[in-house]
């Protein structure tokens, strides 16, 4: 296989530095040429990232192989800045890209960017070699993960030439150390300090105090222990490259990525780079891994739900209807509806937390959605805690569900009630803010830019840090068994993140806790916000509707609903059933309600079809998958009529009145 070679040299477009969104793109520091070499399978994929790194600033030459040989050729005829590389491919895998680098000898930053690799198979990855790696649909942090590998190649270029240096005048050495940021030592065989070098980050203040010191008289047994074996090791077999370590500095944990080196036949160089940032970024992303991977299980589970509890929500409802008050088999069909109503509440908790609810995004600003819940919440709460809202006077603007975001509040005010049992205060904040790159290199999956903070704080017991890490995931509480489910901070999640938000969390115990909401803020004109109430209306009809439905109790439970509030109803198993009745029959069909997902023709499949037999039908889909043509990210095309699974024989009844009223 040969190489695929492209230069690139797209740079920023005339949208101002903004992407297709409007949001500002991170740029590099310097547009300079970058030497990049995609181990990768997928031509779509290494398009996606040479539009990427392009936008980020960088001039391009790329080439692309998916082969062992082909990776072989292009690392001898070329020199490279970066590799990126697939975890898995039909000829080829990462660790195997890894085996053949260090077979070459060569030195290159690599990251892996993949789209199924889970925590295991990742941290794998890194032991063997590779320095990063991130998920092919979570782009937004590559330019950062490749713009801190090469400056840590630059800074490992900068020690091997420290080392050499060391033959070198005591001047030169001085002002060579000066200009750098690692830490740097000289220690004998047993472990004594023989020299501190002045560097930029001194963490030994004074350093003369430990000249003549050993590690054991520095450090607890253990540590001393573990640093004095590296020690002997590089004195007996050679160089260590990659020690990580921590110490306490004054009272922080702060990690560091040594590397031991013998200068003499009785002493070492020690070199320690602080990598403390890194390692945030590394546990978040492990975190959030984590957090996919169970997301897209919660997600399988919502979704093989929604058709069992459609059939049992309504048929309950619709047995309830012909039951007379006093029927004995009331009370049991009533408790059997209630049954499917909180099952159904979970299923869309689940599906929020996975990300692929479906959302009706509009343009507002989040006062108008504090002001409309304020009333609301303060009975939520309860008398004895006090509510206070801080509202930004002139508020940015959101694209969001503002239904979704109402949840939002609601369920971080709940969280906040049950951390007072004995009364409090509860803040709800709303202001404009702008996200520094300083921030958003220490958050993963954040851009820089304008954002709208919601924050709520309480004056509550607080979490220690264990409790903040898994604050997010379904079904974690730190209530009493029975006081909660354990999903209403995870439903906030997934609402917050499939509104291309962030959610951070602050706490200590004992002093209380503050969630931090940001959600990009638009320069779009704001919608007009009122929450919506349910009124009784005449949701009876006599139109002709046509029902294309594979699951068998489903359709017979729709058919069920509309025939009961009075219209004319064809049913069609699959999509091949219906283009049939549609060419046969000549009566007219005023409405098709199809599922989204059907086997051999999905329903927007079907529809683009039956259009052009019949330009005047009207169309509602309805699921309980989101994934699909109709909705893109969880959102509705513009003008998609749709219904999600599971519905209610009223709410089928009023959301069809509404398409056919329309």
């Amino acid at each position: 296989m040969g190489i695929d070679s492209t230069i690139v040299t797209e740079g920023i477009d005339n949208q101002n530095g903004k992407d297709e969104s409007g949001r500002p793109r991170r740029m590099s520091s310097v547009s300079r040429t970058l030497r990049v070499l995609n181990i990768e399978d997928s031509e779509q994929d290494v398009e996606l990232i040479r539009r990427h790194l392009s936008r980020a600033g960088y001039d391009l030459i790329c080439d692309r192989v998916e082969a062992p040989d082909a990776m072989k050729d292009a690392l001898t005829t070329r020199e490279w800045d970066v590799i990126l590389c697939d975890y898995s491919m039909p000829r080829f895998s990462a660790l195997a890209a890894i085996a053949l680098l260090k077979e070459l000898g060569l030195d290159i930053p690599f990251i892996i960017i993949s789209g199924t690799i889970g925590e295991e198979a990742a941290v794998e990855a890194m032991r063997g070699g590779a320095q990063d790696y991130l998920m092919k649909d979570n782009l937004v942090r590559l330019d950062a993960a490749i713009e801190r590998q090469l400056q840590e190649t630059r800074n490992h270029r900068a020690h091997k030439m420290a080392e050499e240096a060391l033959k070198g005048s005591e001047a030169e050495l001085r002002a060579l150390f000066e200009a750098m940021t690692d830490v740097i030592h000289v220690l004998d065989s047993e472990g004594r300090y023989l020299k501190i070098a002045p560097t930029k980050q001194n963490i030994y203040k004074p350093a003369a105090e430990r000249i003549g010191r050993t590690l054991h008289e520095v450090f607890p047994k253990e540590k001393a222990d573990f640093f004095l074996g590296c020690v002997r090791h590089a004195l007996d077999e050679g160089p260590l490259h990659r020690v990580e370590y921590s110490l306490q500095i004054a009272g922080k944990e702060v990690w560091f990525e040594g590397s031991v080196s013998p200068m003499t036949k009785d002493s070492v160089l020690w070199i320690g780079r602080d990598i403390t940032e890194r390692k945030t970024l590394e546990e978040q992303l492990r975190q959030s891994q984590k957090m996919e991977a169970i997301g897209q299980l919660a997600g399988g589970i919502a979704h093989d739900f929604n058709n069992l509890l459609t059939a049992i929500t309504g048929y309950s409802d619709l047995t309830l209807r012909r039951l007379q008050a006093e029927d004995p088999l009331r009370s049991n069909i009533e408790e059997i509806k209630k049954a499917g109503e909180r099952a159904a509440g979970l299923t869309r908790q689940l599906l929020a937390f996975s990300r692929k609810q479906v959302l009706q995004p509009k343009v507002f600003d989040l006062n108008s959605v504090v002001s409309e819940l304020e009333k609301m919440l303060q009975r939520l709460i309860g008398e004895d805690i006090e509510l206070r809202t801080v509202l930004d006077i002139e508020p940015g603007r959101v694209k969001a569900d503002p239904g979704q975001i109402e949840q939002v509040i609601m369920n971080l005010a709940v969280n906040a009630r049950d951390a007072m049992p004995n009364g409090g205060k509860l803040t709800i904040e709303a202001k404009n803010i702008h996200l520094t790159e300083e921030y958003t290199h220490q958050h993963i999956a954040v851009d820089p830019g304008p954002y709208v903070m919601l924050a709520v704080s309480d004056t509550g017991t607080g979490m220690d840090e264990k409790t903040q890490a898994r604050i997010f995931e379904p079904f974690f509480t730190s209530k009493e068994a029975g006081k909660g489910t354990g999903l209403g901070l995870s439903t906030v999640y997934g609402i917050v993140k499939q509104s291309e938000g962030d959610i951070r969390v602050y706490s200590e115990v004992g002093r209380g806790t503050t969630f931090k909401v940001y959600l990009p803020r638009v320069d779009e004109s704001a919608q007009e916000y009122k929450r919506t109430t349910e009124v009784e209306e005449n949701l009876h009809g006599t139109e002709s509707i046509l029902l294309a439905e594979d699951e068998d109790i489903v359709r017979r439970l729709a058919r069920q609903v509309l025939e009961m509030f009075g219209y004319k109803v064809i049913e069609a198993a699959n999509g091949g059933a219906a283009l049939l009745i549609c060419e046969r029959q000549q009566e007219p069909i005023h409405l098709l309600i199809t599922d989204v997902i059907m086997p051999e023709m999905s329903g927007p499949e079907l529809t683009d079809r039956l259009i052009r037999l019949r330009p005047e039908m009207k169309v509602l889909y309805m699921s309980g998958y989101t994934d699909s043509a109709v909705i893109h990210q969880g959102v509705i095309d513009e003008g998609t009529n749709f219904i999600q699974k599971p519905f209610t024989p009223s709410a089928l009844a009023r959301k069809v009145r509404e398409v056919l009223n329309s």
